[in-house]
């Protein structure tokens, strides 16, 4: 038996609706829960743990799933369900990283038959993240993207907010300390990432993996409008540590800002000036299809 933690907002879809209905003629046991409200993922989360439920299925976009981490992550090891992910949001960064299936009944169906593999989460101060933590620009456009704007345009809707937003950007002035790493600065950008991408499929961490006990780091350096070229060729260029590109790898990692900024965890914004990330090796179980191409094994290493 699953059981689907269901995002409010799409609950209503047909496709996801027919995908249930589908599966459970063919004798799958699902449950379904529905949110309502901010936090309700979580409640959901240790409803079902209390329940004996051994895997749950986080059905909606990244601040779903960051709903569904928090609430795993705070419950007991021995008490808490598998995780699987039903994508339903407008970027998905994390579930199409993993290369989970975007179709409802696809997604369900590696649910219900997948293997479960351990994978990393990150404790950032009292919260939780299992893909991206990112301030700076990033998080400006992410937090500032209305909803509707996003329903209408998808993925799209980043892009136009990047640009509205690139006209009065003011860089953070910061502070980060990580593993045989001192960086102060002006900043336009600085991720987090124990996944690969964010911001609607922004490659941030090309050589991240989710089961390494490792955050990859990134930090775009304040650069003239006349380097604009050689900071994208940095971006491109991982292995290489850059002029305003800086790249890093540690197991922790502390941030400061002179000003309390907005940080995305897995887009869910929190607003504090100093934060403290710590990577839990292993700490949840979560459905993979083979073949995940960011979880690694001892041929990819």
């Amino acid at each position: 038996m699953i059981r689907l933690i269901l995002n409010g907002k799409k609950a209503e879809q047909e496709e996801i609706r027919s995908a249930v209905t589908l599966l459970r003629s063919r004798s799958a046991d699902i449950e379904v829960r529905v949110t309502w409200e901010k936090g309700d993922g979580e409640r959901l989360v240790q409803e079902a743990s209390r329940e004996g439920v051994k895997r749950i299925v986080a059905g909606g976009g990244d601040g779903t799933l960051n709903e569904v981490v928090n609430g795993l992550a705070v419950l007991d090891a021995d008490a808490r369900p598998e995780l699987a992910i039903l994508p339903l949001g407008t970027a998905n960064d994390f579930a199409t990283s993993c290369a989970i299936p975007h179709t409802a009944l696809e997604a369900l169906q590696l649910a219900l038959s997948g293997k479960s593999r351990e994978v990393d989460i990150v404790k950032a101060n009292s919260r939780y993240f299992i893909n991206v933590a990112s301030g700076g620009f990033g998080s400006q456009v992410t937090a500032e993207t209305p909803p509707q704007l996003k329903n209408f345009l998808g993925g799209g809707a980043y892009a136009l907010t990047a640009v509205i937003k690139s006209l009065s950007f003011v860089p953070n002035h910061g502070r980060l300390l990580a593993e045989n790493v001192e960086l102060e600065g002006e900043a336009v950008v600085a991720a987090v990432c124990n996944g690969r991408q964010a911001g609607g499929g922004q490659i941030l961490a090309p050589g991240a993996w989710i089961n390494d006990g490792l955050l990859d780091i990134m930090v775009i350096l304040l650069f003239p409008i006349t380097d604009v070229a050689q900071v994208l060729q940095e971006m491109r260029e991982p292995l290489v540590q850059g002029k305003y590109v800086k790249r890093y790898r540690s197991s922790w990692v502390d941030t400061w800002t002179d000003e309390n900024k907005s940080v995305n965890l897995d887009g869910e914004p929190i607003r504090e000036r100093h934060i403290r990330f710590d990577v839990l090796p292993g700490e949840i179980q979560l459905v993979l299809p083979d073949n995940c191409p960011v979880y690694k094994t001892e041929e990819r290493s």
